[in-house]
């Protein structure tokens, strides 16, 4: 087996994966996988990627309820609290 027909088999399962590994679709998947594997192989660097690692999340900014309070000034009136902002419905 060429390392052309191992990447297109390698492509075929990959994509049969990404679907739910649906039955009959072995035909479909592997013509997939041949125009990727062609495509690849026209790049000028002719070589195949390799998958893109997920990157680490940023840490959340520490937010204002999380820092202590500053020290109230002796004779200063207590400071308003704003109220909650109403949260956005999420779409479906």
């Amino acid at each position: 087996m060429s390392t052309e027909d191992k990447r297109i088999r390698e492509l075929a399962h990959q994509i049969w994966e990404s679907e739910g590994k649906p039955h009959g679709e072995d035909a479909r998947h592997w013509e997939m996988a041949r125009k990727l594997a062609e495509a690849e192989a026209l790049t000028p660097s002719k070589t195949p990627k390799a998958p893109a690692k997920a990157k680490p999340k940023a840490k959340p900014a520490a937010s204002a309820a999380a820092k202590p309070p500053a020290p109230a000034k002796p004779g200063a009136a207590p400071a308003a609290k704003k109220p909650a902002a109403a949260k956005k419905p999420k779409a479906p």
